[in-house]
Parts: structure tokens; C-alpha cells; sequence
């Protein structure tokens, strides 16, 4: 266990490190970009992407990202182009036809992502009881008791 805290600690002693030498846009940027990549909808809506092989259209997206409204697809679509993580290409066709593919930029996002995501789905049950510890207690998150 101490070997881990201790690579942890080198770790984020790195990162701190590093952005140190980032100019205030670049952390901005960065900042912005680790709020992507943890909102509620990005990941989940790349991995759909990123797991079929060929473009995919809005409606076929939204069937696979289960709960997410219209409003929140388009939304997450349009900041995942603006960042180069997805492609959005519009067919001149009656009706229009809109068709989204991961980039090789988002591939390699996933491909960083997936460790922490993995790590995550397989802690559920740790989760769960650390919760229901802090439950007990009959405290609540954001509140000051």
C-alpha cells in the first residue's frame, strides 16, 4: 500500500510540476477539458461511438446512451467536435443525414480514460459501502452538519 501512495504522490507531485509551466489559457484549457472528460455524458457518448466500427447517426447514438435527453446529445456531440474528439459530417440529403465517428484524438482520450473507468466499475461495491458508512452517520455530501 505505501509503495502506491507513495508512486500517487510522485505522480501528482509531476502533474503539479508540470502545470506549473502551463500559461494561464493552457491551464484554463486544461481544466476545461478534465470537466469534459468527467461530465456526465462524454465518456459514455464516445465509447458508444468508439465501440461500432463504422459513423453513426444521432438517433442510433442516443438509442445506446441510455437517459440522455435530445437537448444534452446535442450539447455533448458539439463540445466533443469542437475539442477534435468526434466528427460530424452532414450529408446533403432530404432529409439531411448527420453521421458521427471518433478521431483518432478520441481514441487516444479512451484509451487514457479507460484504466480510471475500469478501476471505477470495479470498486462499485466499495463505493457502496463507504456511502452507506457515511449515511449512518446521518450526514449529507455538500451540507455543512
Amino acid at each position: 500500500m505505501k509503495k502506491s501512495t507513495k508512486e500517487s504522490r510522485l505522480t501528482w507531485e509531476r502533474i503539479k510540476d508540470f502545470c506549473e509551466t502551463l500559461t494561464e489559457a493552457e491551464d484554463a484549457l486544461t481544466r476545461e477539458m478534465i470537466s469534459r472528460i468527467s461530465d456526465k455524458w462524454s465518456l459514455w457518448t464516445m465509447g458508444v461511438i468508439a465501440e461500432h466500427s463504422r459513423p453513426m447517426r444521432f438517433s442510433r447514438i442516443m438509442d445506446q446512451v441510455e437517459g440522455i435527453s435530445q437537448k444534452s446529445l446535442t450539447k455533448t456531440l458539439r463540445g466533443l467536435e469542437r475539442d477534435g474528439l468526434i466528427t460530424r459530417e452532414v450529408f446533403a440529403e432530404v432529409p439531411p443525414r448527420v453521421e458521427y465517428t471518433i478521431t483518432a484524438f478520441g481514441s487516444e482520450m479512451l484509451d487514457n480514460v479507460a484504466p480510471l473507468w475500469l478501476w471505477v466499475s470495479t470498486s462499485v461495491q466499495r463505493f457502496q459501502g463507504c456511502q452507506a458508512a457515511f449515511d449512518r452517520r446521518g450526514l449529507r455530501p455538500g451540507k455543512n452538519n
